[in-house]
């Protein structure tokens, strides 16, 4: 099964649109898509985790062919949009897969719907607090981008002139195996930013970043850590690779396992897919063998 026989729908939850990329059967896992990308970016490993799961990519709120509203991007809203497609769909649990952004989504779902997030894997980031709690002379120039894109107006004024300049210095700089992202995929990406609203809405995610950092903090001062199994994976050339990130995530988890994938930079899914299909196979294997014991 491959991306392109999967089928593609649009199902309105919270008042907006979200298109989704749906395949096989079984117990569920959702893939949540990061910046600069879309849900396009899991083609080489949907197929495959199709085989013995359903699986479900959408595109975020303000990404791809999904709604691009004027507000709601705080994390909080963004999971309850993801809460909310799970549910209308049929299912009570899932396994969630977050990269970049999509992994910011899918650590406020797993800390707002504990019931529903069943395990998380989280790929090439720590989370959003600790990011600029390091924002140090070693680390703050592979994160120059997060203070440009908070700020108002300026980068859709700037970034409008050369969309595909601009994102195609994120494809080269973030990546080890630049194959990976195939020049039909950067075309999409240039395409899907292009649409109206769509550069607008992406620096909205970022902008979002106050609300969502009172959210961490609270959840920090309160002791709020993820109980379920956490999978953290970054590439070796990637921006976590900068940092202890797997100590990192255990002060914000109880269980979490991880490993650096060698030859590899920011966009693990296309750059090294064998490998992060690997590390996700054993860990959803573990699933299946603590559902069986009980």
């Amino acid at each position: 099964m491959s991306f392109a026989t999967a089928t593609t729908e649009v199902v309105s939850v919270n008042g907006i649109r979200l298109h989704y990329t749906r395949a096989g059967s079984g117990p569920l896992v959702v893939l949540l898509h990061g910046w600069p990308q879309t849900s396009l970016c899991w083609r080489a490993v949907l197929g495959p985790l199709a085989v013995d799961h359903t699986v479900v990519a959408p595109d975020l709120r303000g990404y791809g062919l999904s709604d691009k509203p004027v507000d709601g991007y705080g994390k909080r809203q963004m999971a309850a949009d993801v809460a909310e497609l799970v549910r209308v769909l049929g299912f009570e649990r899932a396994i969630v897969v977050g990269h970049d952004r999509g992994a910011r989504v899918a650590h406020r779902w797993a800390l707002d719907r504990p019931d529903q997030v069943e395990r998380l894997a989280v790929l090439d980031v720590v989370p959003t607090r600790e990011m600029f709690r390091r924002l140090d002379a070693s680390v703050a120039p592979g994160y120059w981008h997060w203070l440009f894109h908070l700020q108002p107006d300026l980068p859709e004024r700037l970034v409008g002139n050369d969309i595909r300049g601009y994102l195609e210095f994120f494809f080269e700089r973030w990546t080890y195996n630049r194959h990976g992202l195939e020049a039909d995929a950067v075309d999409a990406y240039v395409q899907a930013f292009s649409r109206p609203g769509a550069l607008r809405a992406g620096f909205d995610d970022y902008r979002a970043q106050e609300e969502d950092l009172a959210l961490d903090d609270a959840d920090a001062d309160m002791g709020h850590k993820l109980a379920m199994p956490v999978l953290a994976l970054w590439g070796s050339v990637g921006l976590p690779a900068r940092l202890p990130t797997l100590e990192i995530w255990r002060d914000y988890a109880e269980d979490v396992t991880g490993a650096e994938i060698p030859e590899c930079g920011h966009f693990i899914a296309e750059e090294r897919p064998d490998a992060l299909l690997n590390h996700l196979r054993a860990f959803f294997a573990e699933a299946r063998s603590a559902d069986a014991a009980i």
